[in-house]
């Protein structure tokens, strides 16, 4: 009976090892990873880079109007940044001169959806709709491929990131959130992304927060002053070779394993 257990015990862990193994293999082909959740796998966006080398991301969400967006962008080109802008299919289509101001500066251009829905509760054909359909929106004003995607509202499951990954595209999320949205004062959203940015942080702002734009100038000239530089996250994130954990820091694969 004994040597049945240990026989039974031996089985179950050779596949859970080879579960591993193939996870793991996916994991390094499509940039997908999976972590573990109890016994269950989860695939995990990018939310944070690990590197020690102060240079951090900050990216905006393009999804109504342009109000303060001329602001924003020239905010960014008197501090000599490039910035990431995640642009929803029908803001792009409704302001191509403002895509094409965002890319003429410099910038790096991402989708944010087709409809800004929740698409978790999409399938797998809806997710493809809505992020080829987009692209191509950004894609025809700027001739630039796009490769980097962020679910509106951070909402996202195994489906969703998997089928982007699939797609060839980067899921983006965040570490530090400006919460410019809720319309808070131009220092308390400057306060909040400065108290919170580490090396390798992608800062989340939107183009069309009430202050955003006057915020903006206070977090580049402070975080410049502490030693930060800035980056689109394109160039922030590492394209192969790494992991992700649970926390969805992206490391290097030579760190992860050490």
């Amino acid at each position: 009976m004994v040597r049945v257990l240990k026989l039974k015990n031996l089985v179950i862990l050779s596949i859970a090892a080879a579960l591993i193994a193939v996870l793991s293999t996916t994991a390094y082909f499509t940039g997908a990873y999976a972590v573990y959740f109890g016994n269950t796998p989860r695939l995990i966006p990018i939310y944070c880079v690990d590197r020690d080398d102060k240079v951090v991301s900050i990216s905006f969400d393009c999804a109504w109007g342009t109000e303060y967006t001329d602001d924003i962008l020239n905010a960014l080109r008197v501090s000599n940044v490039r910035a990431t802008f995640f642009m929803v299919q029908f803001w792009t289509e409704k302001y191509p001169e403002y895509v094409q101001k965002i890319d003429a500066g410099g910038n790096e251009i991402g989708t944010h959806s087709s409809t800004h829905s929740y698409m978790s509760k999409q399938n797998a054909e809806e997710i493809k709709a809505e992020l080829s359909t987009s692209s191509a929106a950004i894609e025809n004003i700027t001739g630039k491929k796009v490769e980097l995607f962020r679910p509106p509202y951070g909402d996202y499951d195994d489906e969703l990131v998997r089928t982007a990954s699939e797609l060839g595209y980067y899921t983006i999320q965040w570490d530090v959130d400006s919460l410019d949205w809720k319309d808070l004062s131009a220092s308390d959203i400057a306060m909040r992304v400065i108290n919170r940015v580490q090396s390798g942080s992608i800062i989340l702002m939107h183009n069309n927060g009430l202050h955003t734009a006057e915020a903006v100038p206070i977090i580049l000239e402070t975080l410049k002053n502490r030693g930060y530089s800035f980056v689109p996250i394109g160039e922030l994130i590492y394209r192969d070779s790494y992991t992700i954990d649970s926390t969805g820091r992206q490391v290097p694969a030579a760190k992860s394993s050490a």
